[in-house]
């Protein structure tokens, strides 16, 4: 406390207290045994004289404030503020003359005071809340905090129930101890803009003023990759959050929307020693309209324990307005531990007005919530009377860097809403938890999601950079959705591994769904830069008779905006051992469209010698779906599709230019298009696959370990099309009996493609064998196979003549 807040204690008259009173602790005044004990006391005008000091020991509050005895000076203590032993037990100085802040203060008559003094920490019964539902303790809850403030002093206040209604913005500036504390909450009393708690920094915001020639350096500075801005280096330990007015971003597609909502360009980062930066840049600006310093804090603020149950009502009826209801925090380095949020016993969530989040996090840097349950509110209710207009949710905010959720539990039914809903979240972090969403609408970078379990409203993000996911299961019918209202993107590397994703429904699912809508979102949208899923179980247990296609990835169907601009596509993608359970039908791999509008990172090409490969595909162990028989043609019946819908002329060297790796997945079908691929197929058995519809693909394909089993309707055309202009090669493969309308047909083995029983092969061989069901076939009918025959499956050239 300064000078200043002393005088509102003790006038200037009184005696001067202040140090002598802390080093004094009336807690060792053991002999204390009636209502009035002495002790001495330092005097602040002498080096040792000593003065007396008159301690009075009261039962409580009340009993104070009857003394008429009380002088200026004078010391006194309560057992209890209503009643001995009710926790409101203090200890005050008595002076004389105007308080100036009442808090922590009794008015005894006009002229005499009781401040409390000689506290360690504060509770809320030492400032009269009553905990007996009727009155609002949210009153003397704020004046405790406001005095803990201010002496920079905790609130522990480890048990009791209290109840707050209409009092609001109690704010939070030093650690918390709720331990077993309970707090109800009336809903009734929700506010559109100002939450009940507010955990703050003594710092305020300061916004950042340049020259002309900083401002210009500053600008050079402010790119992606950048990791040391000398010029923000006086902003050590602030948040910057960086805004660009005039340039829009983000368009959100929707009907509700119609394209018309936009947001500013916007940086966040966090500056350490020298202008380090701490926080990948997304975004570069060419300029900015406003510069924001939020402080970092230097200390952790902890806020540990409470329960908090809350009415379920609406303070309004409908109408879409967000309602605060919980604590907000606004300050750096802030840990929340040790929670549970939920209804009051034998209520319903009956508010019909959407709420920010009990938690809000905004402008902070490293935050930590972890051992919290709390509930996702409801939504989507029987009849649609009943709905909540807007998505409401448990967990919101923004412009949050370096967040950790950890062992946080939020689920619930199919009519609850998401629990999280953030837009600007960086550096994100959830591990152990069990939530029925994680959601970032808007600018998700670098998102970490560790041995968790989310709900049936699933992982919906956007952004870019990490987006690692370990030891997972979701239950959703997408594993990841990458929200189509802002572009379906993810711009940076997608890991996923030793994770489950558990369809919920009957119609098409996907473990990556990366789909838009035709528009110009006004930045670029793409499907990530690499992506590896790894050791992947696909349980369709929930929904054992779902026949809907499950992708490993869906897809927009173009892949150059009618506005003109080219979807970004991965250079690297790779997905290993992949099972489905719960159903015998496997899994779909890609339906790639255009593939010549791609816009890749690095070039490719193709020249009529080499395919330059610009994007590598592995697709390894896959649990494929069963496909039955089909037009051998036909490109919506296979497992792998690149479709040419407008035209084969590629764009640039930017194109997809893939090299394409099949290994381990049976029944496999797969329809090219025509586009230009190099492709290698290993140890599948192959039942359909088109190159090119017409002459030959432009690339190479290489088939080693193959069983062929066509697998069609019965047609004139070939079952396999796979001329290649760069050539076609067998290794130790093998030729078994086509099955035209499901029924092997090995009588019609000439019409796979590439050989013809005693007439010859075509492309290159090493190695080819006929399965024994054609063998013994044409021995049934008395043939013999020639040896030329069988020299040219053995060993064959695409320079030899084809035929025997």
């Amino acid at each position: 406390m300064d000078n200043h807040s002393s005088e509102a204690y003790v006038s200037k008259n009184s005696l001067n207290r202040r140090n002598a009173i802390k080093a004094f602790s009336l807690a060792s005044i053991a002999s204390l045994s009636g209502g009035i004990a002495s002790a001495s006391i330092p005097d602040e005008n002498s080096n040792f004289p000593l003065k007396k000091l008159v301690c009075n020991d009261y039962a409580t509050v009340q009993q104070l404030k009857m003394d008429q005895t009380l002088k200026a000076g004078n010391i006194a203590r309560t057992y209890g503020y209503y009643t001995v032993g009710d926790g409101g037990g203090a200890e005050y100085i008595i002076s004389e003359g105007k308080i100036q802040d009442l808090t922590g203060t009794i008015i005894i008559t006009n002229d005499l005071y009781a401040s409390i003094i000689n506290s360690t920490s504060v509770n809320y019964r030492m400032f009269g809340a009553i905990g007996d539902g009727q009155n609002d303790d949210g009153i003397q809850i704020k004046e405790a905090h406001d005095f803990a403030n201010r002496m920079d002093i905790p609130v522990v206040n480890t048990h009791g129930e209290f109840w707050i209604k209409q009092a609001k913005l109690i704010q939070i500036l030093t650690n918390v101890n709720w331990g077993h504390t309970i707090f109800h909450i009336d809903e009734k009393f929700n506010s559109l803009n100002e939450n009940i708690f507010i955990v703050s920094g003594r710092e305020k915001p300061m916004t950042l003023e340049f020259d002309a020639e900083t401002k210009a350096r500053l600008l050079a500075q402010m790119r992606p990759g950048a990791t040391i801005i000398p010029e923000l280096a006086p902003y050590k330990n602030y948040l910057i959050v960086v805004t660009d007015s005039n340039d829009r971003v983000g368009v959100r597609s929707g009907d509700v929307y119609a394209g018309r909502s936009t947001k500013a360009r916007e940086e966040f980062f966090f500056i350490e020693e020298h202008g380090r930066v701490i926080g990948d840049l997304a975004w570069g600006f060419k300029d900015y309209t406003k510069i924001v310093a939020y402080p970092g804090s230097n200390s952790y603020l902890i806020i540990d324990g409470g329960t908090f149950y809350f009415s379920g009502e609406s303070s309004n009826i409908g109408g879409g307005s967000y309602f605060s209801m919980g604590i907000t925090v606004n300050r750096s380095r802030t840990v929340i531990r040790n929670q549970w949020i939920g209804l009051e016993k034998g209520n319903a969530d009956v508010a019909m007005a959407p709420r920010k989040g009990f938690y809000t996090f905004s402008y902070v840097y490293d935050v930590l919530l972890e051992n919290a349950t709390l509930i996702p509110w409801e939504k989507d209710r029987p009849g649609t009377e009943k709905d909540v207009p807007n998505g409401t949710y448990g967990i919101g905010g923004s412009y949050a860097l370096n967040a950790t959720f950890r062992n946080v539990t939020a689920e619930g039914s199919p009519i609850h809403w998401g629990v999280f809903g953030t837009n600007l979240f960086k550096n994100f972090r959830v591990e152990q938890c069990m939530l029925n969403r994680i959601d970032v609408h808007f600018y998700c970078w670098n998102l970490y999601i560790k041995d968790s379990k989310v709900g049936t409203n699933g992982i919906t993000i956007t952004g870019g950079g990490d987006l690692f996911i370990e030891n997972t299961t979701c239950r959703s019918n997408s594993f990841v959705s990458f929200r189509r209202d802002y572009g379906g993107k993810w711009d940076g590397d997608i890991r996923i591994n030793n994770c489950k994703h558990v369809p919920t429904g009957m119609g098409e699912t996907a473990i990556l769904t990366m789909a838009a809508d035709d528009i110009d979102y006004k930045y670029p949208i793409g499907y990530g830069r690499t992506i590896k899923v790894e050791n992947m179980v696909v349980d369709f247990s929930t929904v054992p008779n779902s026949k809907g296609i499950s992708w490993l990835m869906r897809l927009s169907p173009f892949s150059r905006a009618g506005y003109g601009g080219r979807v970004f596509f991965p250079s690297h993608m790779e997905f290993k051992n992949v099972v489905v359970e719960g159903r015998e039908q496997g899994m779909r791999l890609l339906n790639i469209p255009d593939p010549q509008n791609f816009q890749l990172s690095k070039r490719g090409s193709y020249d009529g010698v080499q395919v330059r490969t610009n994007c590598k595909m592995i697709f390894e162990d896959i649990h494929l779906e069963k496909l039955g028989a089909s037009d051998p043609q036909a490109i919506d019946q296979v497992h792998l599709s690149l479709k040419n819908t407008s035209n084969s002329t590629y764009t640039d060297e930017y194109a997809l230019y893939p090299s394409i790796q099949v290994n381990g997945c049976n029944e496999f079908a797969a329809h090219l298009g025509g586009s230009i691929v190099e492709m290698s197929v290993g140890n599948c058995k192959i039942i359909r696959f088109t190159g090119a519809l017409n002459g030959s693909l432009r690339g190479s394909l290489t088939f080693t370990n193959c069983k062929f089993e066509a697998s069609v309707i019965k047609t004139e055309k070939p079952y396999y099309s796979i001329a290649a202009t760069l050539g076609t090669s067998f290794t130790n493969c093998i030729i078994y009996a086509p099955r035209v309308d499901e029924l092997a047909h090995p009588e019609l083995v000439d019409r796979i493609g590439f050989i013809q029983i005693n007439k010859g092969v075509l492309y290159n061989h090493l190695n080819t064998r006929l399965g024994n069901d054609i063998v013994a076939y044409h021995k049934s009918q008395g043939l013999t196979f020639s040896e030329r025959f069988i020299s040219m499956l053995k060993a064959h050239h695409e320079l030899e003549s084809w035929g025997v």
